[in-house]
C-alpha cells in the first residue's frame, strides 16, 4: 500500500496524497528540524516536559514543513501557518496556493500527512493500545450505534475496533474543521474490521454522506483514517518517508 517516497512529486487534481514519517530519527535530525520552526513552533518545543514528547512534536512538525516546501516549491522555513477557530492549520494566503489543504496527525512514533487540491481533509493516526479501557471511554464518546457494534465483537478484537473507530471520528471532525463542538456521538462510522470505512451518518447534517469519503489507512501497530470531500478526488497515492 505505501510506496517509497518519490523524487519527484507527480500529482493529479483529483488525487490525494498520504505521508507516513517514522518519528524515531538520529539526534542531528531533530536539531536540523528545529531550526526550520519558527518562533510559535519553537516555544510550543520548550514547554514539553519530557524529551521525547519535545523530540516528536519537532520532527513532526519538521516534516510537515519539509513536504509543504516540495509541494509549493518553498524552502521549508519560508511556511507559514493560518488556524481555524478550533486549531485546524492552513496556509496563509501569502503563499499563493489557497487550493492547497493540508491535514496532520501523529501518536506514539509514527506521524501521518494528508494533501489535496481544492477540497476539505482530514487525518488521524493512533497507537493501539491493547490493554487501554476501550469499552468505558466508549460509552462515554461512541455515538449508541457504535458501542453496541463494539460490544457485539469478540473481546480479542475490540482494542483494534476501538482505534479504527476513534481515528474515523476524529478524522471526520478535523475534515469538518469544528474540532470537538461537533460532539462525537453525534454521528456513527463503521469499525468492524469486515467493514469498509465509512461515515453513516451525521445526525445534524443529512447530506453529510454524501459529501464525505472515509478511508482506512494500513499502518501495522497503528489505527489511521483519511476523509475527505469526495467532489472531484478518484484516487488516494500512499507515500513512505520513515527516512529524511
Amino acid at each position: 500500500m505505501w510506496s517509497p517516497k518519490p523524487e519527484k512529486l507527480s500529482w493529479a487534481n483529483d488525487e490525494v496524497h498520504v505521508w507516513r514519517a517514522d518519528l524515531q530519527q538520529p539526534p542531528e535530525l531533530q536539531e536540523t528540524y528545529l531550526g526550520l520552526l519558527d518562533q510559535d513552533e519553537r516555544a510550543r518545543a520548550a514547554r514539553f516536559h519530557f524529551a521525547q514528547h519535545r523530540r516528536r512534536f519537532v520532527l513532526s512538525r519538521g516534516f510537515l514543513r519539509v513536504l509543504l516546501g516540495r509541494y509549493l516549491e518553498i524552502e521549508p522555513e519560508r511556511v507559514r501557518f493560518a488556524y481555524g477557530p478550533y486549531g485546524k492549520p492552513s496556509l496563509l494566503d501569502e503563499h499563493g496556493a489557497s487550493r492547497l489543504r493540508f491535514n496532520a496527525s501523529h501518536s506514539h512514533e509514527l506521524a501521518v500527512y494528508a494533501f489535496v487540491r481544492d477540497c476539505e481533509i482530514g487525518v488521524d493516526v493512533e497507537y493501539v493500545k491493547e490493554d487501554f479501557e476501550t469499552e468505558d471511554i466508549a460509552r462515554h464518546f461512541f455515538s449508541a450505534y457504535e458501542v453496541e457494534t463494539l460490544a457485539g465483537l469478540p473481546e480479542p478484537e475490540r482494542a483494534a475496533a476501538f482505534f479504527r473507530c476513534w481515528t474515523r471520528k476524529e478524522a471526520y471532525i478535523k475534515a469538518i474543521g469544528s474540532g470537538l463542538s461537533h460532539p462525537l456521538d453525534d454521528f456513527d462510522v463503521t469499525l468492524a474490521p469486515d467493514a469498509p470505512a465509512a461515515l453513516l451518518r451525521d445526525y445534524r447534517d443529512e447530506q453529510a454522506t454524501s459529501r464525505w469519503s472515509m478511508f482506512n489507512l494500513e499502518l501495522d501497530k497503528y489505527a489511521g483514517a483519511l476523509v475527505v470531500e469526495s467532489v472531484n478526488v478518484t484516487g488516494v497515492q500512499t507515500y513512505d518517508y520513515l527516512t529524511p
